[in-house]
């Protein structure tokens, strides 16, 4: 929190939540960020507008106010309301928050038990076709000298539904050459294997074979699997680069992120008829029902299959 605020009994313990956070439950970077941004926001709110400085001084009414604060505000626009889920993800946080205050006996009292969350609207996610991915992986310059790696990066995110933070973060010792398998360390560090199809090994290992050891010699690469033409690691920004420029070379108008790969690879094995059991493995979901999503894609793919092909559809 900020330092002017350090003595303050409420500052001070959101910041061991987000220690606590760190260290015991580690959880990711981003989500720590984002706790840490929700967390500041709600401790500012409560010492200017009520003055509190003690968080068992925080009651129910007052949260609500904060929460009302965000539905009809947004950060330089006061016309606004906060999307559904930032505000989901402020209940997760301020829940979490009040729930480390009761373990740790600095409140007797959870406000935030008859706390009703918004009620947040299911959107599907865009996925590709698999024509529309064979698309994108053909407008790959590989006459280019960061083709190779482009390539092999694209193949990757699709072949094996990696995350961002999972691919700009695998390191050569990742990569299960015999096994062609790809160890994968997801949120909350949780590892997972996930077997990496023919045509993205090739790409991969052709990578690795003529592109990345000059890359490597560039600059201080520390193992990293993905490099940029500087030798260093590959970010986030450059995949979602990479994503782009490949995409407004082909004629697809749906919105690509490397996320879109993610959800075409579960998407597409469903279709196949892999169990949803499976899929989460693979994924590296925690809670089945965070990949029952795919059931509901799944669903709408069989509607139109059977609307197009049947005589009475």
């Amino acid at each position: 929190m900020q330092s002017k605020n350090e003595q303050n009994p409420l500052y001070r313990s959101a910041r061991h939540f987000l220690l606590h956070l760190q260290f015991e439950r580690r959880l990711s970077r981003n989500t720590i960020e984002a706790y840490w941004s929700d967390l500041r926001r709600y401790t500012d709110y409560l010492n200017d507008a009520f003055s509190i400085s003690r968080p068992q001084e925080i009651k129910l009414a007052q949260i609500r106010a904060y929460v009302k604060l965000l539905s009809r505000l947004t950060p330089g626009d006061s016309s606004e309301g906060f999307k559904t889920a930032t505000i989901s993800r402020a209940f997760s946080a301020l829940r979490g928050y009040h729930s480390y205050l009761i373990h740790e006996g600095l409140s007797k009292k959870d406000p935030t038990t008859f706390l009703v969350p918004p009620r947040q609207e299911k959107k599907l996610p865009e996925v590709l076709t698999v024509g529309e991915i064979e698309t994108i992986f053909k407008a790959v310059d590989l006459t280019c000298k960061t083709g190779p790696r482009d390539m092999a990066l694209l193949q990757l995110l699709y072949s094996c539904g990696l995350r961002v933070s999972e691919v700009v973060s695998l390191k050569l010792p990742n990569i299960l050459w015999e096994d062609t398998m790809v160890r994968v360390i997801g949120k909350g560090s949780k590892e997972r294997i996930v077997p990496i199809g023919a045509p993205a090994f090739s790409s991969l290992t052709e990578y690795v074979e003529n592109l990345r050891p000059s890359l490597a010699r560039k600059g201080n690469n520390r193992g990293f699997l993905f490099l940029n033409l500087r030798g260093g690691p590959i970010t986030r920004m450059s995949v979602w680069n990479i994503v782009h420029e490949n995409v407004v070379k082909t004629d697809i108008r749906k919105r690509v992120s490397p996320h879109t790969f993610r959800h075409s690879f579960a998407t597409h094995l469903l279709e196949g008829g892999a169990d949803l059991r499976v899929v989460q493995e693979l994924l590296g979901h925690a809670d089945i029902t965070t990949t029952q999503i795919y059931t509901h894609l799944d669903k709408t793919y069989l509607k139109e299959t059977h609307k197009q092909f049947h005589p009475r559809g």
